[in-house]
């Protein structure tokens, strides 16, 4: 089942966050990210790190890349360092933080 326009699982628990996209008023629209978690040190927040192959085309070579990117926890979706969040874009909460996390799997 399918929450928010989104193609993700709705989370079992709820919240009371109006930043929540299932349990409030925040509409997610642009893109949607997939990557590793590599900090929960933040209060509410997330940092995200994807990697992607660049090419370069004067030597005719790829080289790996690494983006890192904030994004808002509501508090019914439980995230922890090396997870695989799912985030999407949103309007600006902060001054960082244009994306909120939609969905997590844990790590094997």
């Amino acid at each position: 089942m399918s929450a928010a326009g989104l193609e993700v699982q709705m989370p079992k628990n709820r919240c009371q966050d109006d930043r929540c996209p299932f349990h409030g008023s925040l509409k997610v629209r642009g893109r949607l990210l997939s990557g590793k978690v590599v900090s929960t040190a933040g209060k509410g927040f997330v940092v995200v790190e994807m990697e992607y192959l660049h090419m370069v085309g004067k030597f005719n070579r790829g080289e790996r890349r690494r983006s890192r990117i904030s994004a808002h926890v509501p508090p019914c979706i439980d995230v922890s360092a090396d997870d695989t969040a799912t985030i999407g874009e949103c309007r600006p909460l902060s001054k960082t933080i244009s994306f909120v996390v939609v969905e997590s799997k844990r790590s094997s």
